[in-house]
């Protein structure tokens, strides 16, 4: 009796060791996992008690809990029975957030003196705004941190008290409450200059210091722009004292912001340059925050499948879900564009690490067309589509799946507007064959031009991954082909490369150099 006693207790911690090691490994909390055994079952879910009680070896399941539990992480019942490691770790470390540190060496060389006298002369010549560096700055600082700003997070939540969804009627009130005053005016688009090029924009709204938020009288008519220019402007109220140092909100700029007009004949940064953009950077992050604070909506992204198109049932636009889910879903390795034709980047965000398809600064020659947000913002057939990609980078094979709509601005400008996971990390989570999958689809869309639909192994396990990950969009890319993709075309890996007029005749320097050796060493 008591060795059967000792062998339940054995297997009930072991049990619970291994459940609890999977739900940290895909990043849930126990709430997280409680509702997601709702979804499947809401009579005989476990509760988040019941729950933390298995895993710490105090209960053992029922055959109908272990069953939910195995259903949500597409397991067999069975493996949380044999006697395997808890879960063994990935392979390889992940790849980091954002662009690829330089090397700062000779050390020398990168002294805080030099690089103050350097950077500007690199932005004079390079014809590049103090704004534009200033973003790439905060971008990079945002990825570091895997935009985790729990002050901005905390300060939002203060105001809204977390209530999801807010309705126009719910921040005007916030505004009033704390001092603002709401005037509207009438203004159609406008030509209007963004440094050497003409765009077609639209000021929606802006703030007037001490506490005057002018609204364009169209916003009226979309409820989702309105919320979020409300909450924005309330965000420099309350963090910045509504002293007016914020951008006025316009469709069109380039990058993350109004059009800037021409350029200034001053080399380097204005002084404010930095200000302005990290201003305009925290009122945009305290408003995702407001009208999409973070444990709500991440219950309401669960119950969702992560689904944009959701968005139009709490009026909230397609690019604030989309940014805001980066921020609290479970899953860390995600990307972010917001991509305006003929190819300029307004906001990136990169916590997979995933190369640029083209330039902040300025429009590439070599795009790879592949990419989904290349193809919609050519493409007027459909508004919405999924993609699974394999971006081959040197010798590696990278895999991704992304969801992307083809929308409007205010001002009648099409954009595309593009969320997307790295599926490496969650197929190594959930086997130890993730190598050989990636690989197997690689292969499948080299065998038939870059486009291919995903071998049946391979497309099994992104499906269970896509639902540990809970994420319908992955299986609806499944369904069509996956594309090989590439950060520039010059450097196509397709057999057949995806566009003859792109790719460049000049020769590399050193592959001059080791064809030269090989003859040389081929002599008699």
């Amino acid at each position: 009796m008591e060795r059967n006693s000792a062998e339940f207790s054995r297997k009930s911690h072991f049990l619970g060791a291994k459940l609890r090691a999977l739900r940290k490994r895909n990043g849930l909390t126990l709430e997280d996992l409680s509702v997601r055994c709702v979804q499947l079952d809401p009579r005989r879910a476990p509760s988040v008690s019941y729950l933390s009680m298995i895993e710490s070896g105090k209960r053992f399941p029922s055959e109908q809990s272990l069953g939910l539990l195995a259903g949500v992480f597409q397991r067999d019942p069975a493996w949380f029975f044999d006697d395997s490691a808890e879960i063994e770790p990935a392979s390889g470390a992940q790849r980091s957030a954002g662009a690829a540190a330089i090397p700062l060496e000779p050390a020398f060389l990168f002294s805080k003196e030099l690089l103050q006298s350097a950077i500007p002369e690199l932005l004079a010549q390079t014809g590049t705004t103090g704004r534009q560096f200033a973003h790439l700055l905060i971008r990079s600082y945002q990825e570091s941190s895997r935009n985790d700003f729990p002050d901005l997070e905390r300060a939002a939540e203060s105001v809204g008290k977390r209530q999801f969804p807010l309705s126009v009627a719910d921040m005007t009130r916030l505004c009033k409450r704390h001092g603002l005053e709401l005037r509207w005016f009438d203004r159609e688009p406008v030509l209007a200059l963004d440094k050497d090029r003409e765009v077609r924009s639209m000021v929606r709204s802006f703030f007037e210091s001490p506490r005057t938020i002018y609204l364009n009288r169209r916003l009226r008519a979309d409820p989702a722009r309105l919320k979020f220019d409300l909450a924005s402007h309330l965000a420099h109220k309350l963090l910045h004292g509504g002293d007016g140092m914020k951008s006025t909100h316009a469709t069109g700029g380039e990058m993350a912001g109004s059009p800037e007009g021409p350029p200034t004949a001053s080399a380097g940064m204005n002084s404010q340059d930095v200000l302005h953009a990290w201003r305009d950077f925290e009122c945009s992050f305290f408003a995702g925050a407001l009208l999409c604070p973070k444990i709500p909506f991440r219950r309401f992204l669960t119950r969702e499948r992560y689904r944009v198109e959701a968005c139009e049932k709490v009026e909230l636009t397609p690019a604030v879900i989309m940014r805001r889910m980066t921020k609290v879903s479970p899953y860390p390795y995600w990307h972010f564009f917001d991509a305006y034709p003929p190819g300029y980047l307004r906001a990136v965000y990169r916590g997979n690490g995933i190369p640029l398809p083209w330039g902040n600064m300025a429009q590439v020659t070599d795009p790879c067309p592949h990419w989904a947000v290349f193809r919609m913002l050519d493409e007027t057939t459909e508004n919405r589509a999924s993609q699974i990609s394999v971006l081959r980078e040197g010798a590696q094979s990278l895999l991704y799946c992304c969801h992307s709509h083809r929308t409007l601005d205010m001002s009648g400008s099409p954009h595309v507007i593009s969320v997307g996971v790295d599926l490496v990390p969650a197929l190594r989570s959930h086997t130890a064959d993730a190598d050989r999958i990636v690989a197997s689809v690689t292969e499948a869309c080299q065998q038939r031009h870059g486009e291919a639909i995903i071998p049946k192994e391979a497309a099994m396990a992104i499906q269970a991954v896509a639902r540990v990950l809970n994420i319908a969009w992955i299986e609806e890319a499944l369904l069509r082909p996956a594309r090989i993709i590439c950060p520039r075309s010059t450097f196509c890996p397709r057999t057949e490369p995806c566009d003859a007029t792109h790719i460049s005749r000049a020769r590399e320097i050193t592959d001059v150099r080791e064809e030269i050796i090989g003859r040389i060493k081929r002599r008699p």
